[in-house]
């Protein structure tokens, strides 16, 4: 019989309130006697639940024994085991109940921790238009095999990794690579699955199965990482092994020193872990609540604990360093022009009015109103540029190859439109993609709040790369990776150096989310797949979030200690009264109630806003 924990708790409850009816309302009498042991129906009904947890315990005992782990469970089998020998079935129903409510609190703040990924699995492409004697034909994606021809309609997902054999286009492969400007195909290009093409239609032909393609190997490495979690040992277990030998020395001794099993019993009731198996939970969930206010979903609780001791922090670039938002980063004018960088704005703006290009749309969203002109006479070639008329002039803006192809000039090395006005190159115009204004603060913060390592994972181009992180004061920059390589630069990162947090926003950054000790997806733009396979999910449009993040686990771990000491030393005391004999064992669970009352208010602290600097990573909160 296997109880989910919530219901065993219910079961507890349930079962005190039936013995509380039958001994002080319907006042039954015990049903038959062993020796001085009296069974009435509450005893028997208590009883076979305290045994069945004990059983359920020591299995998980078995488990965490197996695993290298180690609880202090032992001592609530030891606990309810000695009440019952004892014959005190409410001190027996005590310990039931905190212990039962310590594990649906524990339940309660890590039952988030195992969504599945329907976002990223409903996204996968999975019909294809496959070419068969000049027909269209919709089959399955898995359906496609080699060589076999396929047409991708504008706007549509590549459905798998082929080579483009007609027609030219631009495709959206941010999701995929992280670059945030969409790349122009033409026939011999390589085409990855996932990306979504422009406006034109392409054919291409199929270069690898639909198992073995770029974006359904991203599902796959998600759901890797998912089936091989990192490792962590919950806070409280590492005070299990100490609390639990010396409650066990101190009920050897009182059973010694008087010689009655019955004194083992009571320093064993007061012994019993609740506090510890509470004191945690209830700081982790009120941390969680923090970081909820914070517009922060943690997802489970020991995500705050790694929070709290991460080491290296690595972001990928577009869309969570940067704003993935394409600005102008300079206009260069011909030198044998004499037009103004103004006009030459004006020109090349005006005539992209007309175009669905990101270049294009963030050309014209950052020039000023005044200088768009009416054009005329457009005409848009797919991949190579626009043409029109302006004032009389024949604009041309676009690629050097397709302004210019007779001019010797060398190419810039960053993302830019050329520019030529009657035939006659006139300059060029670069872009970059924005940088958050908080993104070098965020940076600098977690420095000072223990962040030893930080690393960049982009799959931009180098030079663009290199910029960014050097505006944000990144130690470690890759560039050039794809998801594969990202899960690898994060699996390679010493062991001295984790718990490693990885941040992101795309579809090609939930791999590497899953493969970090902690996964945070900027959730504020919707990157549901992203927000799936992380740990914690920003829902504002605020990087600066993750020191908050930081902070808050910080502070939550410590209460969450200090909590768990304090709770520890007062049932040590309490045992070395309970030694005398003095204190039964009933009024020993009503002082473990007493116990946990503290554990628990102790623990709402960690609701408080975190104020040391070693926390926030501020000289002074603001």
């Amino acid at each position: 019989m296997n109880l989910k924990r919530q219901w065993k708790f219910i079961l507890v409850l349930v079962a005190g309130v039936i013995g509380l009816i039958c001994q002080f309302v319907l006042k039954t009498k015990s049903l038959f006697q062993i020796g001085t042991l009296q069974f009435p129906i509450q005893t028997i009904l208590i009883d076979i639940i305290g045994i069945m947890m004990a059983i359920f315990l020591l299995k998980e005992i078995v488990n965490d024994f197996q695993t290298g782990r180690y609880g202090v469970d032992i001592l609530a089998v030891i606990a309810v085991v000695s009440t019952i020998l004892i014959g005190d079935q409410w001190a027996e129903w005590m310990i039931l109940v905190m212990m039962t409510g310590g594990e649906t609190l524990e339940d309660y703040a890590t039952g988030q921790a195992d969504k599945e990924l329907r976002s990223l699995l409903s996204n996968s492409p999975s019909i294809a238009n496959k070419i068969v004697n000049d027909k269209l034909v919709s089959i399955d994606v898995d359906q496609l095999k080699l060589d076999d021809h396929v047409l991708i309609k504008p706007g549509e997902q590549v459905p798998v990794d082929g080579k483009v054999i007609k027609g030219t286009s631009s495709f959206d492969q941010s999701s995929l690579t992280g670059e945030s400007v969409p790349v122009d195909k033409q026939p011999g290009d390589e085409l990855m699955s996932g990306s979504i093409n422009g406006s034109d239609a392409v054919e291409m032909i199929v270069t690898k199965k639909a198992s073995d393609s770029e974006y359904q190997t991203i599902v796959s490495l998600v759901k890797s990482s998912q089936a091989q979690p990192a490792k962590f040992v919950k806070m409280a277990d590492r005070y299990a092994v100490p609390f639990t030998v010396i409650s066990l020395i101190i009920g050897i001794a009182a059973w010694v020193h008087s010689g009655n099993p019955v004194n083992f019993a009571e320093v064993m009731v007061v012994a019993s872990p609740c506090p510890l198996l509470i004191a945690a939970p209830v700081a982790l969930v009120s941390g969680m609540s923090s970081m909820s206010k914070n517009h922060i979903i943690v997802k489970s609780g020991p995500t705050l604990e790694k929070l709290a001791t991460a080491k290296t922090f690595a972001f990928d670039k577009t869309g969570t360093l940067t704003e993935n938002q394409l600005v102008i980063d300079a206009i260069v004018p011909s030198p044998d022009s004499k037009l103004d960088k103004e006009t030459l704005q004006s020109y090349a703006a005006s005539v992209e009015q007309q175009s669905s290009h990101i270049i294009a749309n963030s050309l014209v969203d950052v020039t000023n109103k005044r200088l768009l002109k009416p054009a005329t006479n457009i005409k848009e070639t797919t991949g190579e540029g626009i043409s029109g008329e302006v004032e009389k002039h024949n604009i041309k803006v676009g690629k050097l190859s397709y302004v210019a192809p007779n001019e010797k000039i060398n190419a810039v090395n960053s993302t830019a439109v050329y520019v030529s006005i009657d035939n006659q190159y006139a300059g060029y115009i670069t872009f970059k993609d924005q940088l958050r204004p908080e993104s070098a603060a965020t940076v600098a913060r977690l420095k000072r709040q223990g962040g030893e390592h930080i690393m960049m994972l982009t799959g931009d181009h180098k030079d663009v790369a290199d910029k960014i992180g050097n505006e944000v004061g990144v130690d470690d920059i890759r560039s050039e990776l794809l998801p594969a390589q990202k899960i690898q630069a994060i699996k390679e990162v010493p062991e001295e150096n984790r718990p490693v947090v990885m941040t992101g926003d795309g579809v090609n950054d939930a791999p590497s989310l899953t493969a970090a000790d902690v996964g945070i997806a900027m959730g504020a733009k919707g990157a549901s797949a992203a927000s799936e396979s992380a740990d914690a999910v920003i829902m504002v449009n605020d990087l600066s979030k993750v020191n908050d993040a930081v902070a808050i686990s910080k502070h939550t771990m410590k209460v969450a200690n200090v909590d768990v000491l304090t709770a520890i030393s007062i049932v040590i005391i309490i045992e070395l009264i309970a030694f005398t004999g003095v204190i039964p064992a009933f009024w020993g669970a009503i002082l473990q109630e007493c116990v946990d009352m503290i554990s628990i208010s102790l623990a709402l602290l960690a609701k408080t806003k975190p104020k040391n600097p070693k926390q926030t990573g501020l000289v002074a909160d603001k």
